[in-house]
């Protein structure tokens, strides 16, 4: 196996041990259904884009192990990064407060719904890289990039975006947990404001991208925004 898959493995075992002290350190408790049921529908569908990237696009998945605050060269970005990061490890550690402390009553429907929410999300993730295999994990632009215009791309400009608010808006669900929706109010507009920035970017860098906005009007949200 490559350098470059097991690197990304690394990512992956990094990233499980992250998520699993953010859930069950809070929860203080691993008598947690909702927890282990989240841990296994978010890893298992990472596990199987990593692989399928692995199998059929490689040079994708090195542009998506290169990630996060260090990994920026934006200085705008790094700070970016760094709120994201703060705004998803809360994302999951308030619900984990809230199993803790009983502060909801979520049904066990509602808990699957977060659940199917979380698969819908990496579902568009993964249709994004299937249709660019440009997506990298930092703001950067290839000396060979094209604009794509194509599949999700024809509907919003930031796709992958969108499934990953989706995602998120699945996490306090399928946590068993009201109050944390609140966490999608700052993790909304950090996203946000790392998009616009983009655009910026993409608009400055990008042969095609002033065009391409012109002609799909919608950001992240069809008939919204």
């Amino acid at each position: 196996m490559s350098g470059l898959n097991w690197k990304a493995f690394g990512g992956l075992l990094n990233l499980l041990v992250c998520v699993g002290l953010l859930i069950f350190l809070p929860a203080w408790t691993l008598r947690y259904w909702q927890g282990w049921i989240f841990i296994g529908v978010f890893f298992g569908s990472a596990l199987a884009v990593s692989l399928y990237l692995m199998r059929n696009d490689p040079s994708l998945l090195e542009r998506r192990v290169k990630a996060g605050a260090i990994a920026e060269k934006k200085p705008t970005q790094k700070i970016i990064q760094m709120f994201a990061a703060v705004a998803f490890a809360g994302t999951i550690s308030l619900p984990a407060f809230d199993h803790r402390f009983g502060w909801s009553h979520v049904p066990v429907y509602a808990v699957l719904t977060g659940d199917a929410l979380v698969l819908l999300g990496f579902f568009i993730v993964f249709r994004v890289f299937k249709e660019n295999s440009y997506t990298s994990g930092i703001i950067e632009v290839a000396a060979e990039q094209k604009v794509i215009s194509t599949g999700p791309y024809a509907v919003v400009r930031h796709p992958m975006y969108a499934g990953a608010l989706i995602l998120l808006c699945g996490v306090p669900l399928a946590l068993g947990s009201w109050w944390g929706l609140l966490t999608l109010i700052p993790m909304t507009m950090v996203l946000v404001w790392r998009l616009v920035d983009e655009e910026r970017f993409l608009a400055d860098n990008l042969v095609g991208y002033s065009e391409y906005r012109n002609r799909v009007r919608y950001r992240l949200a069809p008939l919204v925004w």
